[in-house]
């Protein structure tokens, strides 16, 4: 389910005693028909009153002012940055990255109501843009969006305000600070993201997750094999030994419900050829051995054959034998000696 994102209507302004202006009332933006991006300014999350702060409701402020119906806001920001230059910690933590990214692909598809991406910015404020602020989770991804479209970049006011739902950050020594508090706290508060995961590709131990539950991170709690559940996609998140492009280490991967590892498409493919390939072994053994036994079926029947042959040769042998002893009988009755008196 798609955690809910900050209003985008500003409240009163909150005093506890002071009278304080009245607040600037916000018309509707004359829009072009062509028009389809929300004002930078409606995605910027806006901060609650404390429990102690008491609401003046509008109605009770002196001269409230009136919209303009001829105000239009200003247009967002197109002067965006998609790169920064910064390279990645490591070539570790770039093949993780991809690896993370590519096996979600294979993971979710043949679907596409999603995107997934990573060390790319995400634009969520006017001020972000204007202090160079800028954010880019190592991966992350929105589920329920057009996964076709062409991305530079997520920006949540060209995304009907969505913000990611799960984020990945490849955390290092020199990021892991700023990776458990300023980007915490920006995915808890700003983002509301549902689903927020650290971890460490130099370091297997240091995994850690948290699942957004009443606007506040709580921690998740890892099975017997360290994997953390992650509902929103329905996968495991664990650690896997084994080789990614010539570099052996322990990865972070993601596995299906039944506890099966989720294969990138390279490994898939192998995996179908190798499956293709045992498949026509195991044909080819079972036709080598229908042949044995049609060879061996053979040669009973040729040793039969032989049997055969050789006792119709003994009958024929003896019938001959039988028949020249007859004619010589009968020759020496025609010669006046008794054959049995002879023996």
């Amino acid at each position: 389910m798609t955690p809910p994102r900050p209003s985008t209507q500003a409240p009163p302004i909150v005093t506890p005693a002071a009278t304080v202006a009245p607040p600037v009332a916000t018309p509707p933006a004359t829009a072009t028909p062509s028009a389809t991006a929300t004002p930078l300014a409606a995605a910027t999350p806006l901060a609650t009153a404390p429990p102690s702060a008491t609401l003046t409701p509008l109605s009770t402020l002196e001269n409230p002012r009136e919209p303009d119906p001829h105000w239009v806001p200003d247009p967002p920001p197109t002067d965006l940055i998609f790169e920064d230059g910064i390279p990645l910690e490591s070539n570790r933590h770039r093949l993780a990255m991809n690896l993370l990214i590519d096996s979600l692909y294979t993971a979710l598809s043949p679907r596409q109501d999603f995107f997934a991406g990573g060390n790319m910015f995400v634009y969520f404020s006017r001020q972000q843009v204007k202090n160079r602020d800028f954010r880019g989770p190592d991966v992350f991804a929105v589920l329920n969006v057009d996964g076709t479209k062409e991305r530079q970049g997520w920006i949540v006011w060209e995304e009907e305000g969505r913000y990611p739902d799960v984020i990945i950050e490849l955390t290092s020594p020199s990021t892991a600070t700023e990776d458990l508090t300023t980007k915490k706290d920006l995915y808890e508060g700003t983002f509301s993201t549902s689903y927020y995961f650290v971890y460490n590709p130099f370091d297997p131990a240091d995994f850690q997750g948290w699942q957004l539950q009443g606007g506040r991170y709580v921690d998740l709690e890892k099975d017997d094999r360290g994997w953390l559940w992650c509902e929103m996609l329905q996968l495991w998140l664990g650690p896997w030994q084994g080789k990614i492009l010539l570099e052996e280490a322990t990865w972070l991967r993601f596995y299906d419900a039944q506890g099966q590892l989720v294969p990138l498409a390279t490994e898939q493919a192998t995996a179908e050829r190798l499956r293709a390939e045992e498949e026509r072994l195991r044909a080819e053994e079972e036709r080598l051995r229908a042949e044995e036994e049609r060879l061996r079926a053979e040669e009973e029947r040729l040793r039969a054959e032989e049997e055969r042959l050789r006792a119709e040769e003994a009958e024929a042998a003896l019938a001959r034998s039988q028949q020249q002893a007859a004619q010589l009988r009968a020759k020496l009755q025609e010669l006046g000696i008794d054959p049995d008196a002879l023996s």
